[in-house]
């Protein structure tokens, strides 16, 4: 008889999230005339490559509030096995994250809401809808 235990495989993270902006007619056509002379494959890549230029811009501002904000940066992800663990050393996390904070599929909302005191995202935070009703008092 054979000890080894199943692991349930861990919900795929998307390696982006979909944001929709209102544009004035003026600079969609100023967008438009770029693609059109090929500057840029299509509008998604003159703005993906405008958001970055700014972040990259403001970098030493992001720098310093991530760290007075004490915030992950970068994807966070629990699962139920950790926020077992978590439960079992009697203590509570507190979720601070600028970019993706993911919490399993596999958690039950009862372990999310024993074990996460509070969860602060700048960013995308994805969890079940259960989870994210348990947690709802908790979300900043």
């Amino acid at each position: 008889m054979s000890n080894v235990v199943p692991i349930a495989p861990r919900s795929k993270v998307p390696e982006s999230e979909k944001v929709t902006i209102n544009l004035g007619f003026v600079d969609l056509g100023h967008i438009d005339l770029l693609v059109s002379e090929g500057f840029y494959a299509n509008r998604t890549d003159f703005i993906r490559t405008a958001i970055r230029n700014q972040l990259t811009a403001q970098n030493d501002a992001v720098r310093q509030v991530v760290a007075r904000k004490m915030l992950v940066l970068g994807l966070q992800r629990f699962g139920r096995t950790e926020l077992e663990a978590v439960q079992a050393a009697g203590q509570a996390l507190e979720i601070r994250v600028l970019g993706l904070a993911s919490i399993d599929d596999d958690v039950p909302p009862a372990l999310a809401q024993a074990t996460i005191a509070s969860v602060t995202v700048l960013g995308a935070f994805h969890a079940s809808a259960e989870v994210k009703a348990a947690l709802a008092g908790r979300l900043h």
